[in-house]
């Protein structure tokens, strides 16, 4: 059984997680942060070992959370990754979510739910009827195949039927990388909201290429006056860390919202899928523009290093 913990943390929350994150590793070893505020933990020897079902484990988990760090979280649990991550963000605070029965559970989500399914993918499935989880499983394995690949097509087919392959991996690299900015007070003008993002791509950017890392999706997140949140997540053409790049995927998250004059109290900017940068493919441009930006993006990062974060800024950041 696998808990899905996803911690409710407060700007700078990234201080507190290694700290969570040692708490889980007092029940289990097998322990997989996904910052800023997520972890894996396959606790199937720890049920045997405290003899306790995985709601009960997840309620001492929460409680001792909240008692050293007054910090609170919901849990999801099932028999792997997927399913615990998709039982955590139905969870409500206070509540764990046990996935029992994966086909039931499945059935009626819509496919795009599925991990490892994009809005391509969807829109393809879609549009042969195929639009939830559970219509896919019904399927036939060689229609997948046709319409996704042979690859794509197998592990779609497999997550549809709640089999996910995906270990727990202990001290594994981090997959996402955030940052967020809060606002002296609630914030309605959408310039300095814009301002805010381009601050986080600059500094995700730049910490990305510092560490020779690239990512393939955003997800901005935006938390109001009354201390809700919604999040949005899109993948960018091609990985990759420039920050313009980035800068322009999270603009149009950020118009996706809708916001209007909705009071923001803050932003979070996630890089997510982050793989090193020597295994990425980058689509060759005619366009002199972008080699000249690249070239100076890499030119602003040595003077950077050298000088410090603030040396080289855009000019709407430096007013």
């Amino acid at each position: 059984m696998i808990l899905c913990v996803r911690f409710r943390l407060a700007p700078p929350g990234e201080v507190l997680f290694p700290r969570l994150v040692d708490l889980l590793g007092e029940f289990t070893p097998t322990v997989e942060a996904a910052p800023p505020g997520e972890a894996l933990a396959d606790v199937r020897g720890a049920l045997r070992y405290f003899d306790r079902t995985p709601a009960e484990l997840a309620s001492v988990i929460r409680v001792r959370a909240l008692a050293l760090y007054g910090v609170d979280c919901v849990i999801g649990a099932g028999p792997n990754p997927m399913l615990a991550r998709m039982a955590a963000r139905e969870a409500r605070p206070g509540v764990t979510l046990v996935v029992d029965d994966p086909a039931a559970f499945l059935r009626d989500r819509p496919v795009v739910a599925l991990d490892g399914v994009g809005r391509t993918t969807a829109r393809t499935l879609c549009g042969y009827g195929l639009d939830s989880a559970g219509r896919v499983a019904d399927a036939p394995l060689p229609v997948l195949q046709r319409l996704l690949g042979a690859k794509a097509g197998r592990e779609v087919w497999e997550r549809a039927r709640g089999i996910d392959r995906t270990p727990v991996v202990p001290h594994a690299a981090s997959r996402s990388v955030a940052a967020e900015r809060a606002f002296p007070r609630d914030e309605t003008d959408r310039t300095e909201q814009r301002r805010a993002l381009l601050s986080l791509a600059e500094e995700l950017g730049t910490r990305l290429r510092t560490e020779g890392q690239v990512c393939r999706a955003l997800a901005v997140t935006v938390r109001y006056a009354d201390r809700t949140t919604t999040t949005r997540s899109r993948a960018l053409p091609e990985p990759g860390a420039h920050s313009a790049a980035l800068a322009t995927l999270a603009y149009a998250l950020h118009d996706s919202f809708g916001l209007q004059r909705a009071r923001v109290r803050g932003i979070a900017l996630r890089a997510e899928g982050l793989t090193g940068a020597e295994g990425a493919a980058h689509q060759l441009s005619l366009d002199p523009a972008d080699d000249k930006a690249r070239r100076i993006e890499a030119v602003a990062d040595r003077a950077r290093a050298r000088f410090g974060p603030r040396a080289i800024l855009p000019g709407s950041l430096a007013a």
